[in-house]
């Protein structure tokens, strides 16, 4: 069974009760409850949460050395982390970044992703759908 780590940076412990007219009414645990059982029997999933940019890039790296393709909600990160991106491109890490809400219909400045480059796809703006669409582009090979 292919593990996929998922990952998920800073505020998104928050869901739930954070905007949930921009981020719904699910929260981060439910989220994982969602995936785990749409994808039991497919997937091992990894289910990961930290504010800290440093953990994010740690994680990529183990990920990217060991072949444990990724699903990136970045947050925040997203638009101002240079080195996220280049733990993504130096550790070789097979990422599809993900947004529950759609970036490009918000503020200006979430509409630059500094990952988006190294990763092999971004899914965004549907929720947490998003999430399972990440998750079942990266069991495509």
């Amino acid at each position: 069974m292919q593990k996929i780590l998922v990952l998920n940076g800073p505020n998104l412990n928050l869901l739930g009760t954070r905007e949930p007219g921009v981020y719904g009414t699910k929260s981060l645990a439910d989220i994982e409850a969602d995936l785990r059982a749409r994808f039991d029997g497919r997937a091992a999933i990894d289910f990961r949460q930290t504010n800290r940019e440093g953990q994010l890039v740690d994680w990529i790296q183990e990920a990217g050395l060991s072949d444990v393709p990724v699903a990136l909600n970045a947050g925040a990160y997203t638009h101002t982390s240079i080195a996220i991106r280049d733990a993504i491109a130096g550790a070789k890490a097979i990422v599809v970044e993900v947004h529950l809400s759609n970036i490009h219909a918000r503020e200006d400045f979430r509409h630059r992703s500094f990952i988006a480059g190294v990763c092999r796809g971004v899914v965004a703006g549907f929720g947490p759908l998003s999430y399972a669409l990440a998750v079942e582009a990266l069991l495509v090979d």
